[in-house]
């Protein structure tokens, strides 16, 4: 943490020592028209201010239509009020880079001390360009294989992709409509991102902000309305990894997951601190952690969210999908001051890309710690903590039952892609952990407004559990009904 202080001290520095010299996109051919793609006029004035030593290329109100842009050193993108970058319409206008392999509007490789800022819009326009782009697939005129109907997501542009640069400063933008993931910083360090709003619901894997691979990170007062994951962190190398990362006091809604680790996760996630966050009408999990890939997963502090209206809350996860010969681990989670509630209707209902239909209807799932066998998740503290399911779990709709056969035979899914509606249904209207060790529950409150078939908690194969101030409080439940069920499991000492 005394590394992000220094990094806020010397952001101002190093972020807006850049705009001591201003380079307006009109001086050299640009036209805020909505018409004329100006993507040479753009290149050339960020290529003439980083020649210059750096400074900002400012683009004054008006709707700059462009295609591919690349920001180089000390360059700062600066759209003032009522400035909009739009994103051409014509597929060919984009380039896809081929040391990154994906698509994008704006790229960054290797570039230090550069940004976006302003009140201004960067608005991909990424419907019509990817639909333009199915239209020429099927013309046969670009080659892709239309898995599902769609392009696939490298082919079509994101706003932003900056790859392995150093100081990087995106501060007050509008991000929307991209044509897939919106904004990825991939292998960066010193990341500074506030107050940017987004929008970006339009198109398939449509993710608020990808944080791949980086090193010291802050995320802070951002809205994020997105289409999949809302701030998602992967980790694409084993050789590389995220740490270092403080993200708060942000706004989230979603059509998957909150925050989410993985996937890809081959590297792994250390040194998080989470704190002060909203998420609403979210159909997955609030909280997703996962560990599929061989990611280490270790020091992770998440403390103060609201989580309403969201299919699940907390979801942890180990498994084995394409790790080999890396194991994955999970240890030393704290999850702390959290309230949610959890719907029985589907949350994102009337979205223009909802989560899959096929995963509902189903009794509502618990909050999930899932290690495996050879890889259990370890100490693990949840406190303070108040979750209001709609209960209702009824065993003639679906019935998943706690005697030694039904929970052993819940499949153990460990080269499945992680997500907490995997397994359809669970034995406990709570929580359900597997395969863990040192779990701590202190100050937690379980509210089911409706009787559940299910007791609140079931445990399998978990070792170490503490239950401290823990309060199952289930509408019209039996006064002797068994709310924690202990299998193959063991309390603490």
């Amino acid at each position: 943490m005394k590394k992000f202080l220094f990094f806020l001290m010397t952001l101002s520095v190093s972020a807006y020592g850049l705009a001591a010299k201003d380079y307006f996109v009109a001086d050299f051919g640009a036209r805020a028209d909505g018409v004329t793609l100006n993507s040479k006029s753009i290149q050339a004035a960020i290529d003439f201010a980083s020649a210059q030593g750096g400074g900002r290329v400012v683009f004054t109100p008006g709707n700059w239509v462009t295609g591919t842009v690349y920001v180089k050193d000390n360059v700062t993108l600066h759209l003032e009020s009522g400035a909009t970058l739009l994103g051409s319409l014509n597929p060919w206008d984009y380039v896809k880079d081929p040391y990154v392999g994906w698509t994008s509007m704006i790229f960054a490789l290797k570039q230090k001390n550069i940004g976006i800022t302003g009140g201004g819009t960067i608005d991909g326009r990424g419907f019509t360009v990817a639909n333009h782009m199915v239209e020429y697939i099927h013309r046969g005129l670009f080659e892709d294989p239309l898995k599902l109907d769609r392009p696939n997501e490298v082919n079509r542009p994101q706003n932003i992709y900056f790859r392995e640069c150093d100081g990087v400063t995106i501060k007050d933008v509008f991000l929307k409509d991209p044509g897939s993931w919106n904004q990825t910083y991939d292998q960066c360090h010193n990341v500074y991102v506030e107050g940017i709003r987004v929008d970006s619901k339009s198109y398939w894997n449509n993710d608020g902000i990808d944080i791949v691979d980086c090193e010291d990170v802050i995320i802070r007062n951002c809205y994020i309305d997105a289409a999949d994951d809302i701030f998602c962190f992967k980790s694409h190398s084993a050789n590389h990894m995220c740490k270092n990362v403080l993200l708060e006091n942000c706004v989230g809604r979603s059509s998957a997951n909150g925050i989410k680790f993985g996937t890809v996760s081959k590297g792994g996630f250390k040194n998080f601190t989470i704190r002060n966050m909203t998420i609403f009408d979210t159909y997955r999990s609030a909280i997703t952690f996962a560990a599929v890939d061989g990611a280490e997963i270790e020091n992770i502090t998440v403390d103060g969210i609201r989580s309403l209206h969201t299919g699940n809350v907390i979801f942890l996860r180990t498994g084995e999908r394409w790790n080999r010969p890396k194991p994955p681990y999970m240890r030393n989670i704290v999850i702390r001051n959290v309230y949610a509630e959890v719907p029985l209707d589907k949350p994102d209902a009337g979205y223009n890309y909802e989560g899959p239909i096929e995963d509902l209807p189903r009794n509502i799932s618990p909050c999930i710690i899932a290690g495996i066998p050879n890889h259990k998740i370890e100490n693990v503290l949840m406190e303070n903590i108040e979750i209001v399911f709609p209960g209702g779990g009824n065993p003639r709709y679906a019935y998943r039952g706690t005697t030694p056969e039904d929970l052993d035979g819940i499949d153990e899914m460990i080269s499945y892609y992680p997500e907490f509606s995997q397994w359809k249904e669970l034995p406990a209207w709570g929580f359900y952990m597997r395969h863990a060790t040192g779990i701590t529950l202190r100050n937690v409150v379980f509210r089911a407004q409706k009787a559940d078939y299910r007791p609140a908690i079931v445990c399998d194969d978990v070792q170490g559990l503490k239950l401290e101030s823990v309060v199952y409080d289930e509408f019209a439940a039996p006064a002797n009904k068994e709310q924690v069920v202990m299998y193959k499991s063991s309390y603490a000492e």
